[in-house]
């Protein structure tokens, strides 16, 4: 579903209420960002979504696309799959989830997340092999880190640690060798 379609399906419940935006919005999200959501300019978050659906007093279906609408819709289902991958700890899922939707910003900040947790787990092996493995996720930490609207400097910095620490030991496990 396109951004617009989703947020004139948002606009049309509300005005079916007979709700102005400031009644809508109360204390979570801006009036502004819900102005911005039905114009198709932003795309809610999932938490976004599910407030404004219990507000609206509208199931969450209703807002997904009918068999009418495009074949692109979001796949709320996949981003709520790999957060519920990232919260069990199974990140070799999160990294490998592809998905090119209007969930791409949340599920890129969980694969940076992700990859980095990754990263310190084949840190702690001495083989070099697995302080490669470290260092490729490192890196993909990294730039992950500084994508989209939940781009997050802290992450991008353990990344960069990280990914120095195991050059650094694997270059020394390289120098033993000769």
């Amino acid at each position: 579903m396109e951004k617009n379609t989703l947020g004139k399906r948002i606009k049309e419940a509300r005005l079916a209420k007979k709700m102005t935006q400031s009644e809508v919005v109360g204390d979570f999200i801006t009036r502004n960002m819900l102005s911005q959501i039905e114009s198709g300019s932003a795309t809610p978050s999932v938490k976004t979504l599910e407030y404004l659906c219990k507000v609206l007093e509208i199931e969450p279906n209703a807002l997904l696309p009918d068999e009418n609408d495009s074949k692109n819709a979001p796949d709320a289902e996949g981003y709520i799959s790999i957060r519920t991958e990232f919260i069990n700890k199974n990140y070799k899922a999160v990294i490998e989830y592809d998905a090119d939707d209007e969930f791409s910003d949340e599920i890129c900040a969980l694969k940076a997340k992700a990859c980095l947790m990754e990263a310190r787990e084949y840190s702690g092996s001495d083989s070099a092999t697995d302080l490669q493995k470290a260092i490729d996720l490192a890196k993909q930490a990294s730039e992950l880190s500084k994508r989209g609207i939940f781009a997050d400097e802290s992450v991008k910095s353990k990344a960069d640690e990280l990914l120095k620490a195991n050059a650094k030991r694997l270059s020394d496990y390289y120098r033993s060798l000769l």
